[in-house]
């Protein structure tokens, strides 16, 4: 019990995988903003076909709410969007991290209610994550936030001097500031490892439920959705494979499945990048890259620290090597000379073993 409260309380866990969720979905939301930019009237504006009166109405039933409805005005709609937009970029950056995150937690849900039925059902995890993050320490690490810091830089002696000379009130308060944080920290990512846990999990269970999944073909029914055909040369070449189908079929739901019960071994390292390549053939046979970038970014939260650790040192390696100012290249091998340390200078710290052989080639010419 006490190692299970230390866990929680005492340092925040992921930080890198946190961030990553951070930048991963706000690149998604500010690429699906610009993306509908030319569209933005008909999904969300005052010409949208789901009128505000219509938005009104579900609100009424369901207890969302929308700061677009406060106005039917255009230049009001259009004021929300360059927000939303200037949102999500500083929420990718990492800037004030604590502050935006609320803001870009507000304007997800408040686009996601504005039009519910209008989008392709990808923002729905993207929504959920984005009120989760807000609970998180996500700007720690790979921000503006994180860089700031850095330059800052108060050693941790300093600091530690400090709340030790501060009154005792206050030290207590910024004690209890930090554990809270730390807790809500720790909480937060349990729920969103749940979260995508029992997304998997129910979306695998589902699946075993119906015929065409247990015999093989629901990609096959799939391909041939004109819905769900952006590309209808490739769907066609790829439904004239019936054995590739059946084990993809059969891979799918066996994933889905398993998912919850590998989180804890190894065998994760293997699952995962079959997960990302199932979203990969989803975004681009199905023309759904919102939703599978949300579930590829969400897949990231089970990484640990020490793989973006081992990741950030081999691209550094990798940027190093590719740099011809801090690598020598092989066509120019370096012509530096290793310097005699000034102490070797002396007759007693000169190494034995070369004045031993030249004493032996004098005597044995």
């Amino acid at each position: 019990m006490n190692a299970l409260r230390t866990a929680v309380t005492e340092q925040p866990r992921s930080l890198h995988a946190t961030a990553a969720l951070r930048i991963g979905y706000g690149f998604l939301y500010l690429a699906f903003l610009l993306r509908e930019f030319p569209h933005r009237d008909e999904i969300w504006g005052p010409g949208s076909p789901w009128t505000p009166a219509l938005a009104g109405e579900l609100f009424n039933q369901t207890g969302w709410s929308s700061i677009l409805t406060l106005s039917d005005s255009r230049p009001y709609f259009e004021v929300c969007y360059l927000l939303a937009v200037v949102t999500s970029a500083l929420f990718l950056l990492g800037w004030r991290t604590r502050v935006v995150s609320v803001v870009f937690a507000v304007v997800v849900a408040s686009f996601h209610a504005r039009s519910i039925f209008m989008t392709d059902g990808g923002d729905n995890l993207i929504l959920l994550m984005a009120l989760y993050l807000c609970f998180t320490a996500c700007g720690r690490r790979w921000s503006l936030d994180a860089r700031r810091a850095g330059k800052r830089g108060t050693p941790k002696a300093v600091t530690a001097l400090t709340r030790r000379s501060a009154p005792g009130l206050l030290r207590d308060l910024d004690l209890a500031r930090r554990q809270l944080a730390t807790v809500l920290h720790n909480c937060a990512l349990f729920v969103i490892a749940a979260q995508v846990c029992l997304l998997y999990g129910s979306a695998g269970l589902y699946k075993v439920q119906g015929s065409l999944w247990g015999n093989g073909t629901a990609i096959h029914y799939v391909l041939n959705l004109d819905l769900f055909r952006p590309w209808p040369t490739l769907s066609v070449l790829v439904d004239r494979l019936p054995m590739l189908i059946a084990v993809a079929s059969y891979l799918t739901v066996l994933l889905q499945v398993a998912f919850p019960f590998v989180l804890f071994s190894r065998v994760k390292y293997v699952v995962l990048p079959l997960l990302i390549g199932m979203h990969v053939g989803i975004a681009v046979l199905m023309g759904l890259p919102l939703f599978s970038g949300a579930m590829v970014v969400a897949d990231a939260v089970f990484l640990p620290d020490r793989f973006y650790g081992f990741l950030g040192r081999g691209l550094s390696r990798t940027f190093r090597r590719a740099d011809p100012v801090a690598a020598p290249t092989a066509d120019a091998p370096s012509t530096s000379v290793p310097q005699p340390r000034p102490e070797d200078s002396h007759p007693e710290h000169r190494p034995r073993k070369p004045v031993l052989a030249l004493e032996g080639a004098d005597e044995h010419p």
